[in-house]
């Protein structure tokens, strides 16, 4: 209270705040998506392009998915990609392909049609994900009815760069996310891809504020002996700058996220069953049965049977046609890493700390690998001696299942940001202060506040130094704060309106490789 205001005699009261400011820890895992969804539409607002923060799967859904019509009509289906058999004259050297009756058909997809974002997400949020920034920049564009050439990369022409670059600018406005994820960037060519995480490093580095996690083309049908082309070609891609904020994970992951229910013969042909009934149907081995059912689907207006139905009816009645069902869903369901990802990180913060590794864990939903990479395999992918650029494996051990096997940055040459839990915990750090030393903005620049400065962040780092974030017998040797005239500033600095702090921590880093050492000795007497 100022006394020079008081002018009138009475009792007044003055509070005194018994406790300085302090630093109030930011959220560590909150991912933004940027991708291509349903829809983005809710009460009438149109959501696309806008970046908008959900906290469970049933707000993803209430905003960007199709609404279910009302039973007994089928749910709406989320995503549906279309699949093609397509006959071989032998069997296939690339690709998923199956045997029917003596003929070799691959499996291939409508490139058009193929997108990540959904099943991504719901990757993320069955890996314990919590909070998440969704940028929708667009719906599904239109199916071109062909199937791609079996073995190609799927690059999908309604996966637009300018698309994709116009959602990741959008969150220059967004401060909260720490984690930038494209799940269709690997849909892009490999020039356009190789902009776009160009672009989002370069973003995060002049931010601040989040890493980027990348996933590699090439990763979901990796040659089994010529996949480091694809590493070589990711490493080409991803530029120079800012590499300690981008990370990378390789290969993709077969997963369960899609069920039977979610593939139908609505997914085959383009919906055109009359190319699907010579294979379930051949003149050398009829079935009526299925017969009756492709002719009950084609002239729908004889029955009031719904699309579950009648699937039920001929998964049942062929056994052929659940085959073929099966490879398309185990194609559909083989996705990028980096969503799943999102998820682990994010649990191991919360169990944790943003301190550990998100490594040597299971990923959740992930039931089989495109390649097992062997550990001598893994040795080119985690270090490079030209690039430095690491990527993380995702490895099946016998007895363990698929477990996450690395944890660094693309700047594995760098001894200061080489691991991941480092690079982000910086973040943590970083962010955390700034917002709370923004208290002090237009204080006056003399020791009372320095010292309020000094206290608050030195309190915080202390915190955070007992959970084991910072190493160091004590705080003493884990951190120091620094703010002063004659230590951090000059006097030129005061009459500038500058006030300087300097903060030094020592940070926790993995141990990536543990050596035990076994010698010999001469047997003793007692």
């Amino acid at each position: 209270m100022n006394e020079l205001m008081i002018k009138s005699p009475g009792v007044y009261i003055n509070e005194v705040n018994a406790f300085p400011n302090s630093v109030v820890p930011v959220a560590t895992a909150v991912p933004a998506f940027i991708g291509y969804t349903p829809q983005a539409m809710y009460e009438g607002k149109s959501y696309t392009n806008v970046p908008t923060k959900i906290s469970t799967f049933a707000d993803f859904q209430a905003i960007f998915c199709y609404p279910n019509p009302p039973a007994p009509a089928s749910p709406a289906k989320q995503y549906s990609p279309e699949y093609y058999l397509v006959k071989q004259k032998s069997r296939p050297d690339k690709g998923d392909y199956l045997q029917i009756a003596g003929d070799y058909y691959s499996i291939v997809p409508d490139p058009n049609t193929i997108y990540y974002m959904y099943n991504s997400i719901r990757l993320f949020y069955e890996n314990g994900g919590g909070d998440a920034y969704i940028v929708s920049v667009g719906t599904y564009g239109a199916p071109s009815k062909n199937p791609m050439t079996p073995g190609d990369q799927i690059v999908n022409p309604n996966v637009e760069l300018d698309d994709l670059m116009g959602g990741v600018a959008l969150l220059k406005n967004e401060e909260e996310p720490t984690m930038y994820i494209c799940p269709e960037a690997t849909l892009l060519s490999l020039e356009n891809n190789a902009t776009l995480m160009q672009s989002m490093l370069l973003q995060n580095m002049e931010m601040g504020t989040a890493v980027s996690i990348f996933d590699v083309i090439g990763g979901r049908d990796p040659d089994p002996i010529m996949f480091m082309n694809d590493i070589e070609n990711f490493r080409n891609g991803t530029g120079s700058q800012g590499l300690n904020f981008g990370t990378a994970y390789y290969p993709f992951i077969g997963t369960t996220i899609m069920q039977n229910t979610d593939i139908d013969y609505t997914n085959l042909f383009g919906g055109d069953v009359k190319q699907l009934a010579p294979i379930l149907n051949p003149p050398s081995a009829p079935n009526q049965s299925v017969a009756t059912i492709l002719n009950t689907i084609e002239n729908p207006g004889s029955t009031d049977l719904t699309v579950t139905q009648l699937n039920n009816a001929l998964t049942n009645a062929s056994k052929t046609y659940s085959t073929i069902v099966n490879h398309v869903l185990s194609d559909a369901n083989t996705l990028p890493p980096s969503g799943a990802m999102a998820g682990v990180i994010t649990v191991t913060d919360n169990e944790q700390g943003v301190w550990v590794a998100p490594a040597n864990t299971s990923i959740v939903g992930a039931a089989s690998l495109p390649i097992r990479l062997s550990e001598s395999q893994q040795g080119g992918l985690n270090m490079d001696p030209v690039s430095g650029k690491s990527i993380n494996a995702i490895r099946s051990f016998n007895g363990l299942g698929i477990l996450v096997w690395g944890a660094r940055t693309l700047d594995g040459n760098s001894l200061d940001w080489k691991y991941l839990p480092v690079r982000r915990t910086l973040i943590f750090l970083e962010v955390s202060c700034k917002l709370a030393a923004q208290a002090y903005v237009f204080a006056p620049n003399v020791k009372n506040t320095w010292e309020g400065v000094k206290a608050m962040i030195g309190s915080f780092l202390t915190s955070v130094w007992k959970q084991g974030g910072l190493q160091g017998a004590t705080p003493a040797d884990a951190f120091s704060v620094e703010c002063g005239l004659g230590s951090t500033m000059t006097a030129e600095d005061l009459l500038l309106g500058f006030m300087r702090v300097s903060v030094k921590v020592a940070v926790v880093h993995p141990a990536e490789f543990i050596i035990i050492t076994f010698e010999q000795q001469m047997a003793t007497s007692s």
